[in-house]
């Protein structure tokens, strides 16, 4: 594999062509098909059925959103906002940790202040120094729970200490992405930045490709003869930062959680058996499939994978893919550049642009077969 450039996966987007909320209907965005042959066509989601064959299967990611943004502030004040990215786990050797508790090796254990104290992995922002011991309030959903830095975790995460008892996500907001630039989430969020088979909870993004399927949808498809299958994978911290020089040398991205259930690898292995093709929605559905590839299909799996599609990889599962517009010198760009080719891909990205096409989480989509 040649030497990865990230310039080389570089477009200027204009800020208008974002969208910041997503359209009236789940199934009214545009749809540009692009052919690995490099002919393009524009569409719309609702021609999804049309466009793909009977005996194919969509293979959906069914991860569940956390409502994981919490603001609140310090109790020595100035505002914080934290995201929460799941259970704290025990971390590397060096982590400051907090003075009120000292853990045999390898435990977790609270500060004194919050005796059998929930702990979360987070983000936090906040003006000033982060330090162990600071105190934190954060109010949602006419909720409040205080909480402490309970260790600093590097890049960004600490260990937030809670009170036991204490739901953290209960006082919180769907995690909208940074470049939808509204002050906070909006209640109609809730449901939009969600799919209609969302199902099991774990995110800290959603699967974007498939929140245009809705219900009316998924039934013309199946009307069609067109499958429907689940997996899952969640969704983590990767999702929100640039791609590190070590990542591209080392070949691995992030890890991220997921399941491969054994029906879904059954479904994958009889479409492939009788001819159908296996059409990936979304990079995240992606990644799963070919992470569980094995001989003459895919293997039931669970656990987590830093797989990283990019180009110069081999698809071995994925027939097709069902996709959003993806930032610049993106993880994801990279994959769907790996899947289609850079030149065409880009090609696309510029056409798409001329015609106004909208980008991003609650944006258009591509159809790359």
């Amino acid at each position: 594999m040649s030497a990865l450039r990230l310039a080389d996966y570089d477009y200027a987007l204009p800020p208008g062509h974002i969208a910041q909320h997503p359209l009236p209907e789940r199934d009214g965005a545009r749809l540009l098909v692009l052919n690995r042959s490099g002919a393009r066509a524009h569409r719309g989601i609702r021609d999804l059925p049309e466009l793909l064959r009977p005996g194919d299967l969509l293979v959906v990611n069914a991860t569940r959103v956390l409502p994981a943004r919490l603001r609140g502030r310090k109790i020595s004040g100035g505002a914080a906002e934290a995201l929460l990215l799941g259970p704290a786990r025990a971390e590397a050797e060096g982590a400051a940790t907090s003075p009120a508790a000292s853990p045999a090796a390898g435990a977790e254990s609270p500060p004194r202040s919050f005796a059998g104290a929930v702990c979360c992995e987070a983000l936090l922002r906040t003006r000033g120094r982060l330090r162990v011991g600071q105190k934190l309030c954060f109010k949602g959903n006419g909720r409040s729970a205080e909480a402490e830095i309970a260790a600093l975790l590097g890049d960004g995460r600490v260990r937030l200490a809670f009170a036991a008892g204490t739901i953290p996500h209960a006082l919180g907001e769907m995690p909208l992405p940074p470049y939808i630039r509204r002050p906070r989430a909006e209640a109609a969020d809730a449901a939009r930045y969600q799919t209609v088979f969302a199902r099991a909870p774990g995110s800290v993004a959603a699967p974007t490709a498939g929140l245009h399927l809705g219900e009316t949808l998924l039934t013309a498809l199946r009307a069609r003869g067109i499958g429907i299958a689940e997996l899952v994978l969640h969704v983590g911290i990767g999702t929100f930062r640039p791609l590190r020089p070590a990542q591209i040398a080392e070949g691995r991205l992030h890890a991220e959680r997921f399941e491969l259930p054994a029906a879904t690898a059954a479904q994958v292995n009889e479409t492939r058996r009788s001819g159908g093709r296996v059409v990936a929605v979304g990079t995240t559905s992606a990644r799963v499939l070919e992470s569980c590839a094995a001989a003459g299909g895919v293997a039931a799996r669970r656990g987590e994978t830093s797989l990283f599609l990019r180009p110069g990889s081999c698809f071995r599962v994925c027939d097709a893919l069902l996709t959003n517009f993806h930032l610049p010198r993106s993880s994801l760009l990279l994959l769907v550049c790996a899947f289609a080719g850079r030149e065409p891909v880009l090609a696309a990205y510029a056409e798409a642009i001329r015609r106004g096409y909208r980008f991003y989480s609650y944006g258009d989509a591509m159809l790359l077969q």
